[in-house]
């Protein structure tokens, strides 16, 4: 097996068969690290890529009997190696696997039975504790309490039959991408193994990764970002990512930067408001030590880029290690799968100013550097690979 040429993926059809080739090419290697409560503490659980194909195994069995090919699966997992290895599970079934949130309270619930009602799951998966807070609550249609429900424990002991995973088509579905739901019923986006593996090989080419770049995220691992970007990523290049469950960094921003001091990542990243409040939100004696030489690709997206955060971060963590030209801002969405355009990596980020009061009118017209009312705009960078971009005027059909 050779690698692709446009980047650090095998030329292999889908995540199933290059996850079952990563395991067996280097069977020891770190493959997942998960920091419960967000510190790198000596408890950190960390398991190789024949410890994560043999949970992956364990879920897939077990799902074997209860769905055929194509049936949707919700997971309801908390952050944790058990959510990887039931996602890669429901891959390996040739299931349609529906990451959501697991309810932290009553006030989720209704944005999970929406996205029951949407997808029609066959069965919904996750742990004890989950199922018994979640299976129990009744809306008018009884919508979760009508589910087949399967506690699994992906760590558990595996079936001691024969299975072998069932090989997907580029077009079949890998899994169904939910939006927040924030400000409307929550759509799903349907992602297939052919856009999957296409946006893999995007996302390495953009970031240069290879299997000798590992990652470290707190982002939700149910949304795309998290899911695409610092899960399946780093698993398909055969590199190590470090998870750390998103309260974590929000309890105490901090812990976001020590974990990269200590695990020396390549690569994270997450939303324009992260690196504001890692500024705003962490004194000199908390960013003592720190040393963030080791990240190449600081991402950020997800939400409108701002030059003011870009410089106040590199400003405040150069002392440790940290350079400008780590900043890779870009743009992506479900839609897209996940990456769609991205900076030049390791090159300092292109800002420019334009009228204000033009914008406001919707039309871009460069402004003078001198000029204190612009506004400063960062740019998302351009295609990766042979996707193409358009821009378009949704109500006149301008492009």
């Amino acid at each position: 097996m050779t690698e692709n040429p446009s980047g650090a993926i095998p030329d292999l059809p889908d995540v199933v068969q290059l996850l079952n080739w990563r395991a067996t090419r280097h069977p020891d290697r770190a493959a997942v690290t998960f920091l419960e409560d967000g510190e790198a503490a000596a408890d950190a659980e960390t398991i190789n890529y024949a410890t994560l194909l043999a949970r992956i195994h364990t879920v897939a069995t077990a799902l074997a009997d209860r769905v055929a090919p194509g049936d949707r699966v919700l997971l309801l997992y908390p952050p944790g190696i058990d959510f990887v290895a039931a996602f890669f599970g429901c891959l390996f079934a040739g299931a349609v696997a529906v990451p959501a949130p697991p309810p932290r309270s009553r006030r989720a619930l209704p944005r999970i039975e929406a996205i029951v009602r949407d997808c029609t799951p066959r069965v919904a998966i996750a742990d004890a504790h989950v199922t018994a807070a979640t299976r129990c609550e009744t809306s008018p249609d009884g919508v979760l309490a009508a589910l087949d429900w399967l506690v699994l424990d992906p760590g558990g002991p595996m079936a001691s039959r024969a299975w072998r995973p069932r090989v997907p088509r580029p077009d079949d579905l890998a899994f169904l991408q939910y939006t927040s739901g924030s400000t409307a019923t929550p759509k799903g986006v349907m992602v297939s193994h052919g856009n999957l593996m296409a946006n893999m090989r995007m996302i390495a080419v953009a970031t240069g990764h290879t299997d000798q770049t590992p990652m470290l995220s707190w982002l939700p691992m149910y949304h795309d970002m998290g899911l695409i970007g610092c899960v399946i990523q780093p698993l398909c290049l055969g590199t190590q990512t470090v998870l750390i469950p998103p309260i974590r960094f929000i309890q105490r921003p901090i812990r976001w930067l020590r974990a990269i001091s200590h695990y020396r990542p390549h690569t994270s990243g997450a939303p324009n408001f992260a690196y504001d409040l890692c500024v705003r939100k962490t004194t000199r004696e908390e960013r003592a030590g720190l040393d963030l030489s080791s990240w190449r690709v600081a991402f950020n997206g997800a939400e409108p880029v701002q030059a003011d955060t870009l410089e106040a971060f590199a400003d405040t963590f150069a002392v440790h290690g940290f350079r400008a030209e780590a900043h890779f801002p870009n743009y992506g969405l479900a839609e897209g799968t996940l990456i769609v355009s991205g900076g030049r990596k390791w090159e300092l980020p292109v800002v420019r100013p334009f009228s204000a009061e033009a914008l406001d009118r919707g039309d871009a017209e460069p402004a003078a550097v001198t000029d204190r009312t612009a506004r400063r705009l960062v740019s998302s960078g351009r295609a990766i690979l042979d996707q193409e971009v358009v821009v378009a005027d949704p109500g006149s059909g301008w492009r």
